[in-house]
């Protein structure tokens, strides 16, 4: 059952909802409830951000020197490191260096890697054990793996304590966004989607306050792992989603949470279980058959918009992650800099809410690409300073403006039978960018401006290829794949047959 909302093309009129959820109409579309349970699901973005950007005070850029040399050289068995600003570094610990350095950014790639499987395991695992006991298990991993993660003595224990931390955190961003969804109204989506971002940015902007306090890559760690036990009191606080119970035949549970949020919202509760048992009823008359990810590539206008959006989940992931990281490689004071990229990360986030009420979804990723594409480009020539952390500022900024909206334009971009595939393939393919952007990096060895002009080429492709994707804003959302097949192609058919009248 679609909402179908929004304004058409013109602006003109406005189309009448049809077939209204009858479970938002119990609950009420945004309440108290809601609210309490957007805090509580918010509370899980910080940790993801400090896991996620931890590599940056790590791994943090370090001096050294080789025996009697003044200089860095390779190779150097008996490093001497310059511990002015960080006491301990995970590449002070185990020496990466010269040969070994590559090792920094493979420990962020595996992590990465993690972020990738645990998406696809604990989304399997909400679909099949509901929301509430795969979004707890991956709570009580990224607890006692971060915590233990601070006292691993060797670099490969190391790197295989985060890679399990990278996968609880990719059950807790999955799981977390999907339990919002299905208790707010299709309305507020929109806005819910891009706040939901919100937590991350700010968790990214307390990084450096850890960093600054914490100059120990140990008690960084263990630092930014010990607030996460906050979030076991959601085995309490935390409701299973009403709708996954009713698709599984658990009517009288969610029957349960459905008069307790509609009391906490001042709703009638008196006729919920009659209303339930209707809709149930009506979901089985109407099931629709299920997608899956073969089915995006079966037909040419499918195959065609996946592939574009996939590159752009990858692009803004590649760039987000890789520049962010690359910002605290450059001169200057590294937790102002970091600070500074992650403050306008912020602003960027809640800009793209009145941007997405404005402008297409089409229009502002392919403006945001190119801005993010030249920023880097233009860092190439540009000497590291106070000049250089501006522009790769705002690439990291509209990098990530791509990312907020990215998600809302898949969503209404595919079928409701493939939608959740099409998700689940994009988001693969922004872990794999996120797994790609560490070594890029590693490329200053080379030239000092081979990093920004390797991340500027993926953004600017981006936004050539969005081109070729319909606009989605205005448009009621589709159900079956013939209509996303069809879709995009109908105006250009229309606006051939009025040239020929």
């Amino acid at each position: 059952m679609e909402l179908q909302l929004r304004k058409n093309e013109n602006g003109i009129g406005e189309t009448e909802i049809k077939n209204q959820d009858p479970l938002q109409k119990m609950i009420g579309s945004f309440g108290r409830f809601q609210l309490r349970l957007c805090f509580l699901i918010f509370l899980t973005k910080f940790p993801v951000a400090f896991h996620q950007m931890a590599i940056i005070f790590l791994a943090p850029k370090v001096q050294y020197t080789c025996g009697n040399a003044t200089i860095e050289k390779c190779p150097c068995s008996n490093p001497v490191y310059d511990t002015s600003i960080f006491k301990r570094t995970i590449i002070m610990e185990w020496d990466l260096i010269c040969d070994k350095k590559w090792l920094t950014s493979f420990t962020q790639t595996l992590f990465q890697l993690g972020t990738l499987i645990g998406s696809v395991l604990f989304g399997m695992a909400s679909d099949r054990f509901g929301r509430k006991k795969p979004l707890l298990a991956a709570i009580v991993i990224q607890v006692t793996m971060g915590i233990s993660a601070a006292y691993i003595p060797d670099y490969w224990g190391f790197t295989f304590v985060r890679f399990l931390v990278g996968i609880s955190v990719g059950g807790t961003m999955v799981i977390g966004f999907v339990i919002i969804m299905e208790f707010v109204e299709t309305k507020y989506r929109d806005v819910i989607s891009a706040l939901y971002q919100v937590p991350f940015n700010l968790g990214h902007m307390l990084l450096p306050v850890y960093g600054y306090f914490l100059r120990d890559f140990s008690d960084f760690q263990l630092g930014i792992s010990i607030p996460t036990i906050i979030l076991l009191s959601l085995f309490i606080l935390l409701p299973e989603s009403p709708r996954w119970l009713i698709a599984v035949n658990e009517t009288d549970k969610a029957i349960v949470i459905l008069e307790k949020v509609a009391k906490e919202n001042k709703q009638p509760s008196v006729d919920i279980r009659k209303e339930v048992e209707t809709y149930q009823q009506t979901l089985q008359q109407n099931q629709t058959k299920k997608g899956n990810i073969l089915d995006l590539f079966r037909t040419p206008n499918l195959r065609k918009n996946i592939l574009c959006m996939a590159f752009n989940w990858l692009s803004c992931s590649y760039c987000f992650y890789g520049v962010s990281q690359y910002v605290g490689q450059l001169s200057g004071n590294v937790f102002i800099n970091v600070a500074a990229s992650a403050s306008v990360t912020l602003l960027g986030t809640l800009a793209s809410i009145p941007l997405m009420k404005i402008l297409g979804r089409r229009t502002i990723v392919i403006l945001s690409n190119f801005i993010c594409a030249l920023c880097l480009l233009i860092l190439c020539f540009v000497p590291e300073g106070i000049s250089s952390v501006v522009f790769a500022s705002i690439g990291v900024v509209t990098s990530f403006i791509v990312f907020v909206v990215v998600y809302l334009y898949c969503t209404e971009l595919f079928p409701t039978v493939v939608r959740n595939a099409a998700l689940g393939f994009s988001s693969m393919m922004a872990r794999v960018g996120s797994m790609i952007a560490p070594f890029v990096i590693e490329l200053t060895d080379v030239a000092l401006w081979l990093p920004p002009f390797a991340f500027a080429v993926v953004p600017l492709l981006g936004a050539i290829i969005t081109f070729l994707l319909p606009e989605t804003k205005g448009v009621e959302l589709m159900t079956t794949i013939e209509e996303g097949e069809n879709f995009g192609k109908k105006v250009a058919n229309t606006s051939n047959n009025t040239q020929n009248k």
